[in-house]
């Protein structure tokens, strides 16, 4: 279902190197508000290490936001030593295409990975990419988010509730 992802974790920092080439993926595209940061813009010391340690092993790694804020993303981007894009308009195909083009990679080897369903996990199902849904990294969030974040409580809910039908 194009609303649900791969896989949901709980943070960015549970994306492993093992995991990753388990699900044989060579690159990730990365949400910034709430997936990286927080909305006061904090970029946790853990976050620029895990980055560090991905590239170290061959990840590649890009930012694409939907913010229009540049200095804000370009500024995460330098810390972390990546690629951005902003003002992406997710879930429109365009600029999940633009990356992969960059990145040299197929759809299937390429994750997506963000805290909203209807921007990140529906842009990245809609490309053909493995899609990583995490839990924001605060509560605080723009008022456009927050109208979304009970429709998404429940997607999550059933999205899980599958998973345990399918387990059994």
């Amino acid at each position: 279902m194009i609303l649900y992802p791969n896989v949901h974790l709980k943070s960015v920092l549970e994306i492993t190197i093992e995991f990753l080439h388990k699900n044989q993926i060579n690159a990730l595209i990365l949400d910034v508000d709430n997936t990286l940061i927080d909305y006061d813009k904090n970029l946790q010391l853990e976050i620029i290490e895990w980055a560090k340690n991905l590239k170290a092993n061959n990840i590649k790694l890009y930012i694409l936001s939907n913010t229009n804020k540049k200095e804000k993303v370009k500024t995460v981007a330098e810390k972390l030593k990546i690629e951005y894009m902003y003002f992406a308009k997710k879930p429109l195909k365009t600029g999940f295409k633009k990356i992969q083009e960059k990145l040299q990679e197929k759809p299937e080897n390429i994750a997506v990975v963000g805290d909203q369903i209807f921007t990140d996990i529906v842009g990245g199902n809609r490309c053909k990419m493995f899609t990583i849904l995490v839990e924001p990294i605060a509560e605080k969030d723009i008022w456009i988010t927050m109208i979304k974040r009970p429709i998404e409580n429940v997607i999550k809910k059933k999205y899980h509730e599958n998973l345990e039908k399918g387990s059994k």
